[in-house]
């Protein structure tokens, strides 16, 4: 399965961003996706993630009530809708895919597919 972020840029403060993630190929080895974002000098830490087909949704605290993950199945494709924009939103930003268990589904490791990382920056 191959995965491709889009949608990143700059913002200010208060603004929103959607990001995208189409994937491509043999999208049955996948029941998760999810999105994680890494800034300057930190580890790539969890955003958010939800079933491929169904199911729940999960979000980190700290995005939690301003940020939203969708998923269009006929287009392959899961969103993140992201509103009220900090400057400490600022990061790499990874689309993710998988076949992650529940408890594996905030973690890096239960993705075995990434995308190429798009860049959010939040200006204050």
């Amino acid at each position: 399965v191959q995965l491709q972020a889009s949608g990143g840029g700059l913002v200010q403060a208060g603004g929103s961003l959607r990001l995208s993630c189409a994937a491509s190929g043999d999208t049955n080895n996948i029941n998760g996706m999810g999105w994680f974002r890494q800034g300057p000098g930190l580890e790539r830490e969890f955003v958010a993630a939800t079933r491929w087909r169904g199911g729940g949704t999960y979000y980190s605290d700290s995005v939690k009530g301003r940020f939203t993950i969708s998923r269009d199945s006929a287009k392959n494709t899961v969103y993140l809708q992201m509103n009220s924009l900090k400057p400490e939103d600022t990061a790499v930003y990874y689309c993710a895919g998988g076949r992650p268990i529940t408890s594996t589904m905030t973690t890096t490791g239960g993705y075995t597919n990434w995308g190429q990382g798009t860049q959010v920056t939040v200006s204050s």
